[in-house]
């Protein structure tokens, strides 16, 4: 089979264990950063019987599905997301598998974006470097609240990690989730209001939907401690557009630390949030980790083989 793995940035897919699992097949990899036109996505694309798609770094549409007569099969790492139109690879007969996820590398991402926004590791290295020694004040975790809200796998996991840092963790969300936060051991907030005013630090993890789309608004931000700390290694999408740059220029939350964005791939240097004096960002590193990757595409490529072999597995249904 012709396969063809786009998005692979750091080149690093055909050093992973996994990538042996496709020995006799015909594979391309592409390491495009820059985003491609719909034509030269469908040139680079032409030849594919299967699509090994990282994660939602390529839209696939209609538009482009109709540049690619030969695709029979896309395999996406992990669940497949609104990049992909399901309905239009379902009228064009193409068969779409989809494999796990793991919460491991997100949590901790977020979790060292918190200890270095908490105590301004990054200003002080680079000071550090320049030769200034102590040029600022960070603060200890111990005693701050833990805002959490999505009481996921990963949520679960940043939970645990407050408790060894002895912070009390604040959940919201589902009517579920905060009960099951409960269970556990942690405070459920009394309301939406009452999380955002009262959390120290507040990470946002929750699946982007239609229903979490912009669901953070200025209003919501606002009420946060003036030096509050935002994290998102989520989806920049749950908040709504521009609120967090005229929430952090208003005062409330003081600082953010941020690891995906409305555009990716994000290469302007003079962004205005990689520009930002209190906002810590990160290029999107949440599941960019050596672990995730041989679970992602090792799952990808098994879907692929059992698809050459004649026994789908793991086919996403309408």
């Amino acid at each position: 089979m012709r396969i063809v793995i786009p998005d692979d940035y750091q080149n690093v897919i055909r050093s992973l264990d996994c990538f042996a699992r496709l020995a006799g097949h015909e594979v391309t990899v592409l390491h495009d950063v820059q985003p491609a036109s719909l034509e030269q996505l469908a040139e680079r694309l032409a030849d594919a019987e299967v699509l090994v798609l990282t994660r939602e770094r390529t839209r696939i549409d209609a538009a482009l599905l109709d540049r690619l007569p030969k695709l029979r099969l896309i395999s996406q790492t992990g669940k497949v997301s609104g990049h992909l139109d399901l309905d239009a690879c379902a009228a064009r007969g193409i068969v779409v598998t989809e494999g796990r996820g793991s919460p491991v590398a997100p949590a901790e991402l977020a979790w060292a974006l918190i200890l270095n926004a908490r105590r301004q590791l990054v200003p002080a290295i680079d000071a550090f470097r320049q030769g200034r020694w102590q040029v600022n004040l960070g603060q200890a975790l111990a005693g701050q609240t833990l805002g959490i809200w999505g009481y996921g796998k990963i949520g679960q996991r940043l939970a645990r990690y407050a408790q060894a840092f002895d912070m009390p963790v604040l959940v919201w969300g589902s009517e579920a989730s905060r009960a099951r936060a409960v269970a556990d051991g942690h405070c459920a907030a009394v309301s939406r209001e009452a999380f955002f005013a009262e959390a120290d630090i507040l990470s946002l993890n929750l699946r982007l939907s239609d229903s979490t789309r912009h669901g953070v608004g200025f209003d919501d931000l606002a009420r946060m401690k003036p030096d509050a700390l935002l994290v998102n290694v989520s989806r920049a999408e749950l908040i709504a557009p521009g609120a967090l740059l005229r929430a952090l220029d208003a005062g409330r939350p003081g600082f953010a630390a941020v690891d995906v964005y409305e555009q990716e791939p994000l290469l302007d240097p003079a962004d205005a949030l990689l520009c930002h004096p209190r906002v810590l960002c990160t290029p999107h590193l949440g599941y960019v980790e050596k672990n995730g990757y041989e679970l992602y595409f090792g799952d990808a490529f098994d879907n692929v083989l059992a698809f050459v072999a004649g026994s789908p597995q793991n086919v996403v249904r309408l």
